[in-house]
């Protein structure tokens, strides 16, 4: 760790790192549903699809059940003790600010490096098909390249222009999605054949995992989509009168995106069989408006995931790099300046801005998506044990709430470890070999720390 004087980087001067009650409830739930939408359904349905096949609906209000246990625990904590960067706080009033807290609180926050990956590429993939081109084209990365680097330097303006922006941006996106919903479930008759396979010719069903497994494993992924509520929780007491409203945030969030998930996957799977989904997989809602009003549809459609998409990175990138900075303070990860002048918040964006732009780089929408389901939900299960040891009669949390959410959170990585297994073991490879890196550093990080001050 680089020991130098942080009071100036954590001043009032300049705008601070942390702005109290900067951010109002309906910016705090503006920035929760611009992460989720963005990083939600217009990146993960076609993928979701592949696992679950004509259920693919249903996992989407699977994960919300599964993420509605996971939030009483945040939300609880936080009541208590609001603060920016409140993953990194949970943990640590959980285990003590030991490897365990330093190594949960990265694996958070390179699952929403990840997202940003994830939304980047989506952004690329929308993009080009408005000149015909499909998710392969070189052009994909670099739309997502820019869209990062656009990203960064919004957040380097502060939390007043991120605020405005999410407020207009999350209309936009409710409002549009919204239309496409209900637009596509006319088109399609309210049809709910899809649910159970009727619409389907025989060999449908065979491009989809299907089963289950299959169920539980799309359940994992679709948590995805639902993740974004914890950059509410990781702005803490940026958002004005946090004891209260930082829950309220996230119950609203939840509320109207599950509601809109629901909706839109209906929609899709009222337009296109589990196939045609599955092949668009990476643009399937622009693909299920062709047949649902046409060319101009698909156009409108492709714009409102342009605009979902641009929020996305901008509203996940200002909270992930609080949280980063938060571990910073509490000296918990090392960090160099390598040069650059000003506060360890920007540092952390520049940190956070590189890693996003490598993994849009180098890994495909599935993987992408993989890799941050499996690095989340570990981390979640993290929280609840930890809620549950060491703070829930602190706080007032209920036991079998707590219980019910971690064996919810098993239940479905299991599951989506198991189908990884079988189809695509370089993914856990890939996170086994993460975690490791990640947790071994920690200790070693730690332990020198611990050797220095003694």
């Amino acid at each position: 760790m680089n020991h130098e004087k942080h009071n100036a980087d954590h001043g009032d001067e300049n705008g601070g790192d942390y702005q109290k009650n900067s951010l109002t409830l309906i910016g705090s739930v503006a920035m929760g549903t611009g992460v989720m939408i963005g990083a939600g359904i217009f990146a993960l349905t076609g993928q979701v699809a592949e696992l679950a096949g004509g259920l693919f609906p249903l996992a989407f209000i699977g994960a919300a059940v599964v993420v509605a246990f996971s939030a009483y625990s945040y939300i609880k904590v936080c009541n208590e003790f609001p603060s920016a960067g409140g993953i990194a706080m949970i943990l640590k009033k959980a285990y003590g600010p030991g490897v365990i807290t330093a190594g949960c609180s990265l694996l958070m926050y390179f699952s929403m490096v990840i997202s940003e990956s994830l939304v980047a590429r989506t952004f690329g993939t929308y993009t080009m098909r408005i000149f015909g081109e499909g998710s392969g084209s070189w052009l994909v990365p670099a739309l997502g390249v820019g869209l990062i680097t656009v990203a960064f330097i919004v957040n380097l303006l502060g939390n007043q222009i991120i605020g405005g922006l999410s407020k207009i941006t999350a209309i936009i996106k409710i409002v549009g999605v919204a239309v496409f919903a209900g637009t596509g479930l006319w088109v399609s008759g309210l049809s709910f054949d899809t649910l159970t396979g009727s619409g389907e010719s025989s060999d449908s069903a065979s491009q989809a995992a299907g089963g289950l497994g299959g169920f539980l494993a799309a359940v994992a992924l679709s948590i995805l989509a639902y993740k974004g509520f914890t950059t509410i929780t990781n702005s803490g007491d940026e958002i004005e009168n946090p004891k209260k409203n930082v829950g309220r945030s996230i119950i609203i969030s939840l509320l109207i995106c599950t509601g809109l998930y629901v909706l839109v996957a209906l929609a899709v799977a009222g337009n296109l069989t589990v196939n045609e989904i599955i092949a668009a997989r990476d643009s399937s809602l622009a693909e299920a408006a062709k047949p649902a009003v046409g060319q101009w549809g698909e156009w409108l459609t492709i714009a409102l995931a342009i605009v979902a998409t641009i929020s996305g990175v901008i509203a996940s990138m200002f909270a992930v790099s609080r949280m980063l900075a938060m571990l910073t303070d509490m000296e918990l990860v090392p960090h160099r300046h390598f040069g650059m002048p000003g506060r360890i918040q920007k540092h952390t964006l520049v940190y956070t801005a590189v890693i996003a732009i490598a993994l849009t780089v180098f890994f495909d929408l599935g993987r992408i998506a993989s890799l941050g389901a499996i690095f989340y939900i570990v981390m979640d299960m993290a929280i609840h044990w930890g809620v549950y040891r060491h703070l829930r009669k602190v706080v007032g949390a209920k036991a079998p709430v707590l219980l019910t959410a971690l064996v919810l959170d098993a239940v479905v990585l299991g599951a989506f470890v198991y189908m990884k297994a079988t189809s695509d073991p370089l993914v856990l490879i890939v996170s086994t070999v993460g975690m490791v890196v990640i947790f071994g550093a920690e200790w070693w990080f730690i332990r020198k720390q611990e050797k220095s001050d003694e």
